[in-house]
């Protein structure tokens, strides 16, 4: 069964120009510049369940502004999409009770809350009983070896740290795809392989439908399945 489809999706920016220096900056003030980028331009695949799929290309490829579509962050200019049968664009809420997201570039925990008080916090976002947020928060808990840093600041924690936080936030609602964009970035060599390893057991053990994006070619061979590039 096909859990995301793309049909011919596109997105364009339309960013401010203006010339160097002073006699510039007076310019672009009284008479604006502006320029479009087509950061995607007719992109269409599929993903069936439990698949793993990694989807690379060059930097300015279009790579994240794509799985912004697709998880209704952004609205395509053009083309549709569905994620397990609901339009990104029309139902973002609806659609966040059914996938997770991890950037590895951008912090979605409090930096000033404990992970524990991150998790708590996110459960009440997602509705899910006390009783029940607890028994996840113990699981994700043993999975990710989080016993010992569960109640310390995120801003103490090291990037391999919270990056392991990041990704069990996200599977506090049990998601059924998991969106990946550079998860492993900055990591060091035993952080990347830890963090592998959980990946892989979310997809072979759970069955949770993987999309990776990455530059990191030992990223795709440990946990992907196919590329698209």
């Amino acid at each position: 069964m096909k859990v995301i489809e793309a049909e011919n999706l596109s997105k364009t920016f339309r960013v401010k120009r203006k010339e160097k220096g002073m006699k510039g900056s007076i310019r672009a003030i009284l008479r604006q510049q502006t320029e479009e980028i087509k950061a995607v331009s007719g992109v269409s695949f599929a993903v069936e369940e439990g698949e793993a799929l990694a989807f690379i290309g060059p930097n300015g490829a279009g790579k994240s502004t794509t799985i912004k579509m697709l998880t209704g962050i952004l609205y395509p200019d053009g083309g549709k999409a569905s994620v397990l049968g609901i339009d990104p664009a029309k139902k973002r809420k609806q659609l966040a009770y059914q996938i997770g997201t991890v950037f590895g570039q951008k912090e979605q925990l409090w930096i000033h809350l404990t992970p524990y008080d991150n998790f708590r916090f996110f459960g009440a976002i997602y509705d899910i009983p006390d009783g029940e947020i607890e028994k996840r928060i113990g699981e994700l808990s043993d999975i990710f070896e989080l016993s010992g840093l569960i109640n310390t600041p995120v801003r103490n924690l090291s990037l391999g740290q919270r990056i392991r936080c990041e990704i069990a936030a996200s599977l506090l609602h049990r998601p059924k795809i998991l969106f990946l964009d550079e998860p492993t970035i900055g990591l060091d060599a035993v952080s990347k392989i830890a963090v592998r390893k959980f990946i892989r057991n979310l997809n072979a053990e759970k069955g949770v439908t993987i999309v990776l994006t990455t530059h990191d070619m030992q990223d795709i061979e440990a946990l992907t399945e196919r590329i698209l590039l």
